[in-house]
């Protein structure tokens, strides 16, 4: 039959199944046999299923005989909305040269289509909406912007380049670096508990804020140090670096023992400080094979615990300390020999002395 019914409720229609499988010759003899084009049965509408799916021959078809580019389904999404895959892009076209609203938020949680292409890391559509006026500065009502969302999704790190690419886009277009979501969260935070050293750098190069705690207290060091043992490979001491660059102070050194298992980040935050703190709350938690592998670093990290460092090494921290969040515009612009400004900038030797 054209109808699955329960008792009570319609679950789809024919239109709805035949647009959901881009069957556009059965839509159009539907249509012309009198068809609603726009009924909401089952909770959608034929142009939700179309751009859903997505099927671009469908959705023109229902946009031709007049489909609402702007309906809203029963949870309050427009067909905009679903537009979530790489293929999809066709479809937005269609529904924006139709009179789709793009900042049309969702009924409850006011989330955009920018925001679904920046949580999905669609480049291509991210690129579409800003070109039809999409405000990268919109909130959802848990006051998370397009930029919140793509720094937040950005945890594989397959992905990593098509987040980066949509994060420039919305900072090119005006988006805030600064500004903080859900649980206090800023772009910062999320680009740092992702382990993506290259977003990080973005957001802290249009002024994101390297030391601003959020909701729970956490600063963007904080993340990181705790992304250190997923995100190994993806050379975490790089966005330790950069933090510290850009203002952020040493972590507290009980928070060592999440970045111990990997060597380059622990010497990173061990020269960071002007004094190695005490070694026993971290050195149980290095595996013994780890250690004898980088013996020499581990015991030169052990020896120097609470004694005094180097002469150079004081002057360093005293320098970066002046410097504060000039650091990475500073230090390559002092009049020293390239071996000492390489040093100002922490580089990793394998010990600490």
């Amino acid at each position: 039959g054209l109808w699955v019914l329960s008792p009570r409720r319609q679950h789809t229609s024919a239109l709805r199944i035949a647009a959901a499988r881009g069957y556009e010759d059965c839509a159009r003899h539907l249509l012309l046999r009198g068809a609603a084009v726009d009924a909401v049965v089952g909770g959608r509408a034929p142009l939700h299923d179309s751009a859903a799916a997505p099927h671009p021959n469908c959705a023109r078809l229902l946009l031709a005989f007049g489909a609402d580019p702007n309906v809203l389904s029963a949870d309050g999404s427009a067909p905009l909305h679903l537009c979530t895959a790489p293929h999809s892009l066709r479809c937005a076209e269609l529904l924006l040269a139709h009179g789709a609203q793009v900042n049309l938020g969702t009924r409850d949680r006011q989330v955009t289509a920018l925001h679904v292409a920046a949580r999905q890391g669609l480049v291509a559509h991210v690129e579409l909406y800003l070109h039809h006026g999409a405000d990268p500065s919109r909130r959802t009502h848990q006051g998370e912007t397009p930029l919140n969302a793509a720094a937040a999704a950005a945890e594989r790190p397959e992905d990593s380049e098509r987040f980066l690419r949509v994060a420039e886009l919305l900072l090119a277009a005006g988006a805030d670096p600064r500004a903080a979501g859900r649980k206090g969260h800023t772009p910062l935070h999320n680009a740092c508990a992702n382990g993506h050293p290259a977003l990080a750098r973005l957001l802290l190069h249009h002024g994101a804020d390297a030391t601003v705690p959020n909701g729970a207290g956490d600063t963007p060091m904080d993340c990181a140090l705790r992304a250190v043992p997923e995100y190994r490979r993806q050379r975490p001491e790089e966005t330790l670096a950069l933090l510290l660059e850009h203002g952020a102070l040493p972590a507290h050194p009980k928070m060592l023992r999440l970045c111990c298992q990997h060597p380059p980040a622990m010497e990173v935050m061990l020269n960071a400080y002007d004094r190695v703190p005490p070694a026993h709350g971290w050195v149980e938690a290095v595996p013994p094979e780890l250690w004898e592998e980088r013996r020499e670093f581990y015991a030169s990290a052990v020896l120097m615990a609470g004694r005094p460092r180097r002469l150079q090494h004081l002057a360093r921290v005293a320098i970066r300390r002046h410097l504060g969040a000039r650091c990475h515009t500073a230090v390559p612009k002092l009049a020293l020999p390239p071996p000492l400004r390489h040093y100002l900038q922490l580089p990793i030797e394998g010990l600490i002395s």
